[in-house]
């Protein structure tokens, strides 16, 4: 399991992609297309045009990162194809990358304090 830090600026490119392309290719795509850059530590994640895999790119300080998963039984949860770029949450993130409907799970925003009865 990738797990990007709760802060981490996590960009899904929302229409598919060549998935012949390697870790090069996709970092210009990404900065041509999405406008987003590869270089900044942002967790950039491609779908293939089957939805069954998905690749993830990051900068990790020392280099690109290049992450590949394919699920063997049914396909990833993807948004509509449209033309753009998709913020996920890291728990949206976590979801989609097991292969579970991200848009049905929330992080909390907050952990409730518990009160004092007086």
């Amino acid at each position: 399991m990738i797990a990007p830090s709760s802060g981490a600026r996590i960009l899904l490119a929302t229409r598919p992609v060549d998935f012949r392309k390697g870790a090069h290719s996709l970092a210009a795509l990404a900065a041509e297309v999405l406008g987003a850059d590869p270089f900044s530590g942002a967790v950039l994640v491609f779908r293939s045009r089957r939805a069954d895999r998905v690749k993830i790119l990051v900068w990790d300080g020392s280099g690109l990162v290049l992450v590949w998963k394919q699920l063997e039984g049914g396909a990833f949860r993807w948004p509509p194809v449209v033309d753009g770029v998709l913020r996920l949450t890291a728990v949206e993130f976590a979801a989609l990358f097991d292969g579970i409907d991200w848009r049905r799970v929330q992080a909390m925003r907050e952990i409730p304090k518990p009160s004092v009865p007086a």
